[in-house]
Order: structure tokens, then sequence, then C-alpha cells
């Protein structure tokens, strides 16, 4: 009778290892997330369609894609763009990946709700057309920013381009 209960314990033993394994792996998952973001290789493809779609327009632009993050990973600048518009699109691309909104939005959010216009301080926010969110889905994995055309309009309109011309990669 006591190897019979000796066996139990032991099986009791190992049943409440294994429970307190998978509660810890659990426990673990629940403290990570996963995320996914723009490979560096499309950034640069869609910096550089970006441009070419503005070129085609006549307007010299840069294009900055920045990751899901912020963090820039492409940067073309078009013969000719005014030097103040790398500093510019950066900006634009981090305003909207951050915000996970098209930059024109926040611009006419900010004229029509004073309790929106602190946006306009925050540390690197340029709050002016031409930042566009890259999604799949509903999820934000980058954002193109766009600066030198002669309207905020217009260079969101270059980002849209270029995000179609390569819809199929950013599924």
């Amino acid at each position: 009778m006591n190897q019979r209960l000796l066996n139990t314990a032991k099986t009791a033993v190992c049943a409440l290892t294994v429970t307190a394994a998978m509660a810890g792996a659990t426990a673990a998952n629940a403290a990570t997330a996963s995320t996914r973001s723009i490979a560096s290789a499309t950034a640069v493809q869609l910096a550089q369609q970006t441009v070419a779609a503005c070129t085609a327009d006549g307007y010299n632009v840069t294009a900055a894609v920045v990751d899901r993050s912020g963090v820039l990973l492409g940067l073309v600048r078009a013969d000719g763009a005014g030097p103040h518009t790398t500093q510019a699109a950066t900006s634009k691309a981090f305003t909207s990946a951050s915000s996970r909104n098209p930059t024109s939005g926040i611009a006419k959010a900010i004229q029509s709700n004073p309790d929106a216009a602190g946006m306009a301080h925050i540390p690197g926010f340029l709050v002016l057309a031409g930042g566009v969110p890259v999604k799949i889905g509903n999820e934000t994995i980058g954002a193109i920013g766009v600066a030198g055309a002669p309207g905020g309009h217009l260079d969101e309109a270059c980002a849209q381009k270029a995000i179609t011309s390569l819809k199929d990669q950013l599924q």
C-alpha cells in the first residue's frame, strides 16, 4: 500500500510541475507582444516609388519611410528637392507612424479642435499633410512622409500612388 501511495504522490508532483511550467509559459507569453513592421527592403522600394510618382507629376520631393515605431528605414531625395525636405519628410513619416493616421487628418483636427492643438508641440511631430500610414488591414506597419510638392495634399497623393503600386507586397 505504501508503494501505491508513493506512486500517487509522484504522479501528483509531476502533474503540478507540468501545470506550473504551463502557467509560467502563459505568463511569459502575456509579458511579450508580437507585432509586424515593414521590412527595410520594402521601405526603400516605397521611398523610390514615391519619389518616382512625384517626379512623374513634375515635383522634386524627398520621401522617407519609417517602421511602425517611427524609425527611419529608407530615404530618397529627388535631384533638385530642397535641403529642408529631408527633415520634413522624416518628421511627417514619424508623425503618421506614431499616430497611426495621415498627417492631413491630424492637421484638420488641430484646426477644428483647440484641445488638439498641443499635438503640434510633440517633439518630432510635423503636423502638415504628406504623412501616410502603411497598413496591412487595420495594422500600421510603417509610414511614408513626403515633402517638396507645392502642397501637402500632393505629397500625400504621391505616397498613396506608391502604396498602391506595391500593394501585393503589403499583404
